[in-house]
Formats: structure tokens, sequence, C-alpha cells
């Protein structure tokens, strides 16, 4: 038996001080961040065992501290949390994140900007 999914945390919320302009450095800003973790689950799904599966609290510690390490632009944070969740958990056959910038300061009304990256 195969059982081949996924695992998500969506809309992590974060406030942060990624940005180019100085102001975003200094005051920071809101963000989210979606994650969603692809792998083969078929030995947690038979074992329930947290230990044998992709755990969701150790991933949302691994998004926390990349975004508590500042950045000029999305997409570099985006990849470092990419590299990270790789690097803790290799069984990950295909990962995809979001972060968004909420409020972002582009001069008129915008909800959010936002970044994906799928590796």
């Amino acid at each position: 038996m195969k059982y081949c999914g996924a695992i998500e945390l969506e809309e992590m919320e974060f406030y942060a001080f990624h940005g180019c302009y100085e102001l975003e450095k200094k005051v920071g800003n809101h963000f989210r961040v979606s994650l969603r973790m692809e792998a083969d689950l078929d030995l947690p799904a038979l074992s329930d065992r947290v230990q044998d599966s992709v755990n969701y609290v150790e991933a949302y510690q691994i998004v926390a501290a990349e975004m508590a390490n500042p950045s000029n632009i999305l997409e570099h944070v985006a990849a470092r949390i990419l590299e990270a969740v790789y690097d803790r958990f290799p069984q990950l056959k295909r990962v995809t994140v979001k972060v968004s910038k909420l409020a972002p300061p582009v001069g008129g009304p915008v909800g959010k900007t936002l970044v994906e990256l799928t590796r």
C-alpha cells in the first residue's frame, strides 16, 4: 500500500523586518507564510508515530526562524525556508512555500504581495 500526500501549514502569521526600504527594516510588517510539503506518507500512516512523519511543529519552527532573519526580498526568504525544510526532512519530494507581505508599501492600496517558490 502506498500513501502519498501532503502536510500543509497554512497562513502562519509573523511580524518581521523584510524589505528593501529602510523604513521596512525599522518598523517591520505583517507577513503570512503557507507551506505545502509533499512526501511518501506510507510509514507514518501505518505506524501512527510522529517520528516517522514530517513533524509540522518542527516545520513551523523552521519557518519562524527564517522569518526572524531579515531579507531584502521575499524570494530570498522563501528560498531559505525551502532549503531549511529540505535539510531537516530529506524524505520530502516537493515543497511549495508562499510568503505574503500584508499592506506592502507600493504607493496605493494593495492587500498583499506574494512570492511562491517550489522545489
